[in-house]
């Protein structure tokens, strides 16, 4: 990954560098220049930067993507606001899924996109008005109604701003799509296949099952909530991995944690990976009921993850290239030369921290997740506080 350069605006110096990408996870140096990734390799020459920063002990990546929040804050109450989430969570970019349609896709551009220092992209919702009334005592499907339901519009908007949106979100379950079923998914992928978009779906209680909905997903395709406790889980009874979950990766689509405030179960999770089916992306799906538990951010979702199994280099590669290719935006998830600098900053700390699924269930870390800092644009970020206290940190360990 050496590029010849003659000077660089920023070395980061000494970090354990992982970028799947690029196949790389060794101690070595990132040199960045006018924003751009400048070089990657051991032992830089410090002589050619204006500014070193020491990041020994450090974990280095691409910048983090969190596929699924929802960040339409003040204009939907679930929305929250992206920067402080961000800045917690070492994520560069945040990807809203679904929170606007093509009737207020306009004001989540103007107001929260352009706003916003980390970089905004967006699912648009197949559902005209986007997920309009979601509260802890106070919910309505915005996908059940079909007359919310215009392909036209959804692509006409899409086609509009095609510099932020990646895909065509739609809701299904009881309490989003009722008794329309399937209908809402079938327009969302008549959108996105005008469109040469993929979908990305959300899974809830059923109906439709979880295999109704997979049978109708095309490659590239994204399933989100993939770990969702019973019912509609991806295992069985016997803790089994369902065919239909099988057959649909075979042909391409990918699964998505969508961890939220309730579509994450450890007893889900430790089967499927118990079975050897890990996702292929990690999110999570934040909002202001989970923002403060149970999500609470991607560092703490991928933590989650980690503790049932999935290895650091692993976890980053589902935050990081997996998900860019997901948006087809191969422009970002990689520290190649000539890329731009979108750069996240993690400790691996020990911590016994009580790590609680939606269903209430608790499993003990041996280790966390903790933000130092990113990179935007070559742009250094301070991190911002995390939502729970800092005893629980100590001394920094690679696991």
């Amino acid at each position: 990954m050496l590029a010849e350069a003659t000077s660089y605006d920023l070395l980061l110096k000494g970090g354990r560098v992982i970028d799947p990408r690029n196949g790389v996870d060794a101690i070595y140096d990132v040199a960045i220049r006018d924003g751009r990734i400048a070089a990657v390799g051991p032992a830089l020459d410090a002589r050619l930067a204006s500014s070193v920063r020491d990041v020994t002990a450090m974990v280095v990546t691409p910048g983090l993507i969190d596929l699924h929040t929802h960040i339409y804050h003040a204009a939907t109450h679930y929305g929250v606001e992206p920067d402080p989430v961000a800045r917690r969570s070492a994520v560069t970019t945040m990807v809203d899924a679904g929170s606007a349609g093509a009737g207020n896709f306009a004001g989540l551009r103007k107001f929260v996109a352009e706003a916003s220092r980390s970089r905004v992209l967006a699912y648009l919702n197949i559902s005209y008005p986007g997920i309009f009334a979601f509260d802890q005592d106070f919910m309505f499907g915005e996908a059940s109604v079909a007359g919310l339901l215009s392909v036209d519009r959804c692509v006409a908007v899409a086609e509009a701003n095609s510099d932020m949106v990646v895909g065509v979100k739609v809701r299904l379950g009881g309490g989003t799509s009722g008794e329309i079923g399937l209908l809402a998914l079938e327009r969302a992928v008549a959108a996105a296949e005008r469109l040469g978009l993929p979908v990305m779906t959300h899974i809830g209680k059923p109906p439709p099952s979880y295999a109704e909905i997979l049978e109708r997903l095309r490659p590239g395709d994204v399933l989100t909530h993939c770990f969702r406790p019973s019912p509609n889980a991806p295992v069985d009874d016997r803790g089994a991995i369902l065919p239909a979950v099988e057959q649909a990766r075979a042909r391409g689509v990918l699964f998505d944690i969508g961890h939220g405030m309730g579509a994450f179960g450890f007893e889900s999770a430790e089967a499927a990976l118990g079975a050897g089916f890990a996702p292929d992306i990690i999110s999570s799906d934040l909002h202001m009921l989970c923002v403060n538990g149970p999500a609470f951010d991607l560092l703490h979702t991928m933590s989650k993850l980690m503790t049932c199994g999935v290895g650091l280099a692993d976890a980053v590669a589902m935050t990081t290239d997996v998900p860019a290719r997901a948006m087809r935006r191969p422009d970002l998830g990689h520290l190649t030369p000539g890329a731009v600098a979108d750069i996240s900053l993690i400790d691996v700390v020990a911590a016994h921290f009580p790590f609680v699924d939606v269903a209430g269930r608790r499993r003990d870390s041996a280790y966390l997740l903790r933000p130092r800092g990113l990179l935007i644009g070559g742009e250094f970020v301070e991190p911002g506080p995390r939502a729970w206290e800092t005893p629980f940190y100590a001394e920094g360990v690679q696991p």
